[in-house]
């Protein structure tokens, strides 16, 4: 069995290991949006390429979770340190992947002219990733209330996503020409919608971490 020292050590190892890879979450969502509204098809590969990467990552926090749980059995806030962990990286993949999702609307598009100006997509996507940062930062700090504030504010990106739907639609309604890029900017609000929901599953966790108590956010 390790030192108290040695486990603490071993804790905080995890828990920077999970900020980094929170670190490439982040960037892969920001450059995948960004590819979008550039239209930078070169950046949209490099995040979907990126992907793998984040896939290691997951699968070796993973590995460090289980092994500190065969060989410390940990008990009480130690364990949920560890669960937790082991929560946080599965929303966090799964945001990379939408993240990959985004890139390939971006390709799918392409060079077209846009068939409307894209102001709510970009506004969703700064929320989504200031709700990210701030899940992440309450897990830092195993702060309760901060996850909480957060994932208040999943209503906005919730409010902005539907009116980019009634918008969309309504195009597509009026020329089913534009059928086709409207339907992957459709798919990227979503995606971004659903980015927002891990963050807040993210801070379900914290929640835990902090008190033990599982409390629904979303």
């Amino acid at each position: 069995m390790r030192t108290r020292a040695s486990f603490d050590q071993a804790l905080s190892e995890l828990q920077q290991d999970i900020l980094r890879m929170g670190f490439y979450v982040e960037e892969s969502i920001a450059k995948a949006v960004e590819s979008l509204i550039k239209q930078d098809m070169d950046l949209a590969k490099s995040v979907i390429d990126g992907d793998a990467l984040i896939d290691i990552q997951e699968l070796q926090i993973e590995d460090k979770c289980l092994m500190l749980i065969a060989t410390q059995q940990p008990l009480a806030k130690d364990l949920r340190r560890i669960a937790a962990g082991l929560m946080i990286i599965i929303d966090l993949e799964r945001m990379a992947d939408l993240a990959c999702d985004i890139a390939k609307s971006a390709r799918r598009i392409g060079n077209q002219p846009l068939i409307k100006p894209l102001i709510d997509i970009p506004r969703m996507a700064e929320l989504a990733q200031k709700m990210v940062k701030e899940a992440l930062d309450a897990y830092v700090r195993e702060d309760a209330q901060l996850a909480i504030n957060m994932a208040a504010e999943d209503e906005m990106v919730d409010n902005l996503h539907d009116q980019v739907l009634r918008e969309l639609l309504l195009l597509m309604m009026v020329d089913p020409s534009v059928v086709d890029q409207a339907t992957a900017l459709l798919f990227t609000s979503r995606h971004l919608e659903r980015i927002a929901d891990h963050a807040t599953n993210i801070g379900e966790r914290v929640v835990y971490l902090a008190t033990g108590e599982r409390k629904e956010l979303n």
